[in-house]
């Protein structure tokens, strides 16, 4: 691989789980430096803020020497123009997944062509997380210190108003 290769992991981690820090950890070991983007989206009603979100990013990859944390509005391809980026990594878990995620892909590239997005399987013990499901779950007073970092757990707590 000629020259240092940049990779962007975007999403709105509203939860951060597991899952996210698996596909983080895996991402890491395969480029020179890993970019974890938080995609502002107006649209959606996050949970956490923008800044907690951070936070919580910074907080769980604090060992990764090659991973840094950062947020962006709009489109994820002019994301990667003007942060040197040339890859996008994105995680799949179902089928379902890959219609979406397929469809985005194509899309990224008829717009930037130097843009390569890479799929990343999650580990089968984190496959049927979502962050949707465990604020859903948390929600209801259920524990889901199971599939989020500690960090991410007391702050879901204290944000549901359950500690």
């Amino acid at each position: 691989m000629a020259g240092m290769v940049t990779a962007v992991y975007p999403g709105s981690f509203d939860v951060l789980t597991y899952g996210h820090l698996d596909l983080i950890r895996r991402a890491a070991a395969l480029f020179d430096h890993l970019i974890v983007a938080v995609a502002q989206n107006d649209r959606k009603k996050p949970l956490f803020s923008l800044e907690e979100r951070l936070e919580h990013l910074r907080a769980v990859t604090a060992d990764l020497p090659n991973v840094s944390i950062d947020s962006f509005e709009g489109l994820t391809v002019d994301y990667l123009a003007r942060s040197g980026a040339t890859v996008i990594v994105r995680g799949l878990r179902f089928v379902s997944d890959f219609e979406f995620e397929l469809q985005m892909a194509m899309m990224n590239r008829s717009m930037a062509p130097a843009i390569e997005t890479i799929f990343l399987a999650p580990s089968s013990d984190y496959s049927f997380l979502s962050s949707s499901l465990v604020r859903e779950v948390a929600s209801r007073g259920k524990d889901v210190s199971a599939y989020v970092p500690p960090e991410v757990h007391l702050a879901l707590q204290r944000k549901l108003g359950l500690q």
